[in-house]
């Protein structure tokens, strides 16, 4: 059964400019430095308020950074970290950061690994692999909509017209299960619903020790058995459910694209063609 069989909304498809940047293949051998270094390069500019993002590229990009600001290539350039993995990475970098972020702070341009993108819509899913309760999918989600300007690096396979796998949902502790239950039947016969735990297997129930965030809300996995048609349905139909906080899925305007394959760079952004995608 596909998700488009239920009764949430579809959005109208949104727009794309998509151009190419073709560089030499190098094998077996990864691009992703060359993307981080190509965001660093192409989009953060003298005096900007940066979003460090986190995961394996972002890492890259963080250190890059780091490199341009001790050359005196680039100045007086201050981060606003989006983990304390990003925090650590950028402090040992040299990167100024922002004493604290609060939701008014300025943010120039932020960038970021994604777990999956959608083509045409370029919605992303963040939040999948991360299983430690100082990670925050709200400040993350925060700061990439708060910057001016967000960039996302990933991986060609990342990039997807069908997604599946998993999307983290940020539920209230106290009645988690009843939101459980609750996105179980919204979403019955294509996903299953599993409270992520903090040590040990996964299960429904999250096991003896279940995950709590540093705000202290319990982290449900929706885990889709069929092909997930638009993020921007699902996300509107778990916006609806009593209990849930938040959850994985970003839409961002403006927001750019950087993938790597191993015949370089594609380079894809999205244009504003339907605004009721917005706050997902």
């Amino acid at each position: 059964m596909a998700l488009i069989s239920h009764p949430c909304p579809s959005l109208i498809p949104l727009k794309q400019n998509h151009t190419t940047i073709t560089r030499a293949s190098t094998g077996n051998n990864s691009n992703l430095p060359d993307a981080a270094k190509h965001t660093v390069d192409t989009y953060i500019k003298n005096g900007m308020v940066v979003g460090l993002g986190s995961g394996q590229v972002s890492g890259m990009a963080i250190q890059y950074l780091g490199r341009q600001l001790r050359s005196g290539a680039l100045h007086d350039i201050v981060g606003v970290p989006m983990s304390l993995e990003s925090a650590c990475e950028a402090a040992t970098a040299g990167i100024p950061l922002l004493d604290q972020y609060q939701d008014t702070s300025q943010i120039d341009f932020a960038f970021d690994d994604a777990d999956i993108i959608e083509e045409g819509t370029l919605i992303a899913v963040i939040g999948r692999r991360r299983s430690r309760g100082d990670e925050s999918i709200i400040q993350e989600k925060s700061i990439l909509n708060a910057a001016n300007k967000l960039v996302f690096m990933i991986s060609k396979n990342q990039y997807q017209s069908v997604l599946d796998g998993s999307i983290p949902v940020l539920v209230q502790s106290l009645n988690w299960m009843e939101a459980a239950e609750q996105i179980d039947d919204l979403f019955i016969g294509d996903a299953e619903v599993w409270r992520r735990p903090s040590i040990g297997h996964a299960d429904p129930l999250g096991g003896n020790f279940p995950l709590v965030t540093k705000e202290g809300y319990h982290v449900l996995d929706v885990i889709f058995t069929s092909p997930i048609t638009s993020l921007a349905e699902v996300a509107e139909c778990l916006n609806k459910v009593d209990g849930v906080v938040d959850h994985g899925v970003v839409s961002k305007f403006p927001c750019t694209v950087v993938i790597t394959s191993e015949s370089g760079l594609s380079i894809v952004d999205n244009l504003r063609a339907n605004a009721a995608v917005e706050g997902i």
